[in-house]
């Protein structure tokens, strides 16, 4: 039977923190996700959702200013859909003789 108390796990972060440390760690370039972009048949949506790929090469840090210009891009976009006239509805029957 032993004295000594095991030492708990490290966490990931702790893990990281000392892979850090090791002497010759760089960590790895910005690489694309290559997550596939679906063509929504929207040319104004397609071109939005298209600029997401401008986040590829950035570090993480630069991600949120590509991601804020398309939503902001996107949602200017479903705001123009409210302004736009449909088109016209049925005539209206109601009220008229026949």
């Amino acid at each position: 039977m032993s004295d000594t108390v095991p030492e708990p796990a490290a966490t990931p972060q702790e893990q990281g923190q000392r892979r850090e440390q090791e002497p010759g760690y760089a960590p790895s370039a910005p690489a694309p996700l290559q997550v596939p972009r679906t063509p929504t048949g929207d040319a104004e949506v397609d071109a939005h959702l298209d600029r997401l790929a401008d986040a590829d090469p950035l570090a993480t840090d630069g991600h949120l200013g590509v991601y804020e210009d398309v939503h902001r891009g996107l949602r200017d976009a479903l705001t123009a859909l409210d302004a736009r006239p449909g088109p016209p509805g049925p005539p209206s029957t109601h009220g008229s003789r026949s």
